[in-house]
């Protein structure tokens, strides 16, 4: 009987979490940082393969943090590279904590995750390779040429979701 239960619990978690799969997403990886600590020349590249010209996407960038994070804010150079080798770059900023110094995002332990915009609405234009490239630009006053690495991140990655109807 309790191997019964069991099995049927088993059962349920697996149904769960096949239904909670979000449909809209069409792409979403995660590269983990050794350590969790980002050097400035380490660049996160994510190669999109598109072939959907015609629906607009939101695109976002995924941040995976410790509580031991320095900054209230994170500072990211972005890049997109279309198939048409068209060069589109932002350097971006979002706050990590809220202004009480309390952490945004999601997460019950000392690793916070973050879901940040970083093209809403966009349209690939174009179908082939579209390559995403991120790298922090996050400087302390003392650090001013971004010699020191970066600590407490630990995961960056991106995901890019239909547009509901």
């Amino acid at each position: 009987m309790k191997k019964t239960v069991k099995k049927f619990k088993v059962y349920i978690f697996f149904f769960l979490a096949l239904i909670s799969c979000n449909s809209k997403t069409i792409f979403n990886k995660y590269q983990s940082l050794p350590n969790k600590t980002w050097f400035l020349n380490n660049k996160i590249v994510f190669n999109i393969e598109n072939k959907d010209t015609i629906n607009n996407k939101n695109v976002f960038i995924n941040i995976r943090n410790t509580t031991n994070y320095p900054f209230s804010s994170l500072f990211l150079i972005a890049k997109i590279e279309t198939p048409t080798n068209n060069q589109i770059i932002d350097t971006l900023e979002y706050k990590m904590t809220d202004n009480y110094g309390n952490w945004l995002g999601t997460g019950i332990s000392n690793i916070k995750e973050n879901k940040l915009i970083y093209k809403q609405n966009y349209h690939f234009s174009k179908q082939g390779n579209y390559k995403f490239t991120i790298q922090q630009a996050t400087r302390s006053n003392s650090d001013i040429d971004g010699n020191m690495p970066l600590k407490g991140i630990s995961d960056v990655g991106l995901s890019i979701e239909k547009i509901k109807e």
